[in-house]
């Protein structure tokens, strides 16, 4: 997995920062010392340290290394943008004449292109690892960038370019090490996205021996995170076993990350019953993770507030009183400037935020009236003039001919089979979306709504005329929910096998009280799954939630 190239290649980058500083004569260290002595234990201490060093250093190397170690705490908090900002601080500082300087520079064209890897910016990522090869790093740092660009290639679907560099890493290694393991993973990973029928079980399973010989944890994880994916749709009973070692081996390395993967995983292969389970601990761990990054985000951007403002607070002292004024005039011009335009940009955007939501909603109400009109000329054309030749025949000819009546009717019923179907067949790529959207339309601050295995490969099979009657039953469930049940976390799971579908709904609100009889809404969702040659079930009991299944088959033709 990914997460274990970045920690490997920051733990490297870390290393390099530990270098000792020059013993003679020239800048102080001892700051620089203490913020990286932190560094592991207290990193919102040690930000705050190499900060000082930042503000306060005369040496710039030292000034750079820090910004450098300032990016790489920011990166592991999940705060990217201010890591790409104080590693470009970092290039600042560091000449590129400057021979010794190259190996700092490798590394923070490195750290930035993992930092825009993870804001999805893969050409960008690219751009930066190819910068940082232009500085000739050391064997340990240049596997790590052909690692992270084999990544992205593989991410842009370059599947060719990126199994070419992880057989050049395979051919460099050779020794059956961690190193090794990693990269014959990643070649098999990617074989196999590019050809799904590529067996990569056998690569995979040996990487995994080569980790667990080592002791790999981080390697393990994963190993199992791929096996997981592999076997995911051939062998989903395999694939669950090596979901719940993933997650076994993410809460031993305590990474939140990779346990909540583990558990995204579990969710989707898991019995409903299971389910519910792996689903509550993913929402509290999920939703500590978000908090935790927030307040580190927070912390940092504070940080360097507060050591900017001190700074600037001293160098006000220094100056007499009409220095102070003039500042204090030029300052309250600023702010109530910047006020002025802010109130200009705010009115203005809500008010073209308007015009845009009105004129979106026309070019609706449009579209519908144009396909309305459409679906009405094509019955017209289709349908109406030979209803009409067959009602003239009959009111001229008293013995019209019972076969030709009975042969012209039934054409007529054909093409309106046939029409229906086109109208309502109208095939669309994002089915997937719309059903997504729907559902989480619900979710509210008090309610939470997650879906899983809602991919286009399950609606992709389905007959036209099953999506929009299942579009309404969801629709039914998630309103009777909404009104009802008042639940705190509602799942939806799409899920199918050997041509046999499901979609089960959990809820753990007021379930259904002894003796209820559904309402019409239910009602009308149970006859809409019956004209499907579907089946549905309610599972509940009065304060323990409800839990609805859905099963239907395709029929073979």
């Amino acid at each position: 997995m990914k997460k274990f190239l970045l920690y490997l290649t920051l733990a490297f980058l870390l290393a390099g920062c530990q270098q000792s500083p020059p013993q003679r004569s020239g800048p102080d260290w001892s700051l620089y010392r203490k913020a990286y002595s932190l560094l592991q234990v207290k990193p919102d201490s040690a930000f705050f340290y190499f900060n000082q060093v930042a503000v306060q250093s005369r040496d710039s190397l030292q000034i750079a290394m820090a910004y450098s170690a300032m990016g790489q705490i920011q990166y592991r908090a999940g705060d990217y943008y201010g890591s790409q900002e104080s590693l470009l601080n970092s290039l600042k500082y560091l000449r590129e004449s400057n021979q010794t300087h190259h190996v700092y520079i490798a590394g923070d064209y490195n750290d930035l292109g993992l930092a825009r890897s993870e804001l999805k910016d893969r050409d960008g990522a690219l751009s930066f690892y190819g910068q940082a090869l232009r500085f000739d790093p050391d064997s340990n740092l240049l596997n790590q960038v052909w690692n992270n660009m084999a990544y992205e290639w593989q991410q842009k679907g370059k599947y060719k370019e990126a199994a070419a560099l992880y057989r050049r890493l395979l051919e460099k290694i050779k020794t059956r090490n961690p190193d090794y393991a990693r990269a014959l993973t990643n070649l098999a990973i990617t074989r196999w996205l590019a050809d799904p029928g590529f067996h990569a079980a056998a690569p995979l399973r040996e990487a995994l021996a080569i980790r667990k010989r080592s002791g790999d944890l981080w390697g393990q994880n994963s190993s199992y995170s791929h096996l997981t994916d592999y076997y995911r749709r051939p062998r989903p009973d395999s694939a669950l076993l090596f979901a719940k070692a993933m997650y076994t081996v993410s809460r031993q390395i305590q990474s939140p990350d990779e346990q909540i993967e583990a558990l995204s995983r579990l969710i989707y292969l898991s019995p409903a019953v299971d389910a519910k389970s792996y689903f509550s601990r993913f929402r509290r761990l999920n939703d500590s993770v978000q908090t935790a990054r927030n307040a580190a985000k927070n912390q940092f951007a504070l940080i360097r507030y507060n050591v900017d403002k001190a700074k600037a607070e001293n160098l006000t002292l220094q100056k007499d009183n009409a220095d102070k004024k003039l500042q204090l005039i030029k300052q309250s011009i600023r702010f109530y400037g910047a006020l002025v335009v802010f109130l200009l940009a705010a009115g203005f955007s809500v008010l073209w935020y308007r015009k845009r939501k009105r004129q979106q909603e026309l070019d609706k109400q449009n579209a519908v009236i144009e396909t309305r009109q459409k679906d009405a000329k094509k019955v017209h054309d289709t349908l109406a003039n030979d209803i009409y030749r067959i009602m003239k025949r009959v009111q001229h000819d008293p013995a019209v001919d019972k076969v030709w009546l009975e042969d012209n009717i039934d054409e007529v019923y054909q093409l309106a089979r046939d029409l229906s179907y086109e109208i309502n067949t109208d095939a669309d790529e994002y089915f997937t979306e719309k059903i997504d959207e729907l559902l989480t339309g619900f979710a509210t601050d008090a309610t939470a709504v997650v879906l899983v295995g809602n991919e286009k490969e399950f609606w992709q099979q389905l007959p036209a005329a099953f999506k929009p009657e299942l579009k309404y039953v969801l629709q039914e469930l998630m309103v009777n929910m909404q009104k009802h049940s008042l639940a705190t976390n509602v799942l939806v799971k799409f899920s199918q096998q050997e041509g046999c579908y499901m979609i089960t709904y959990f809820d753990d609100g007021v379930g259904f009280k002894e003796g209820h009889a559904p309402n019409n809404g239910l009602k009308n969702t149970g006859n809409r799954i019956n004209a499907i040659g579907g089946e549905i079930k309610f599972v509940s009991s009065a304060g323990k939630g409800l839990e609805i299944q859905i099963t239907f088959r395709l029929l073979k033709s």
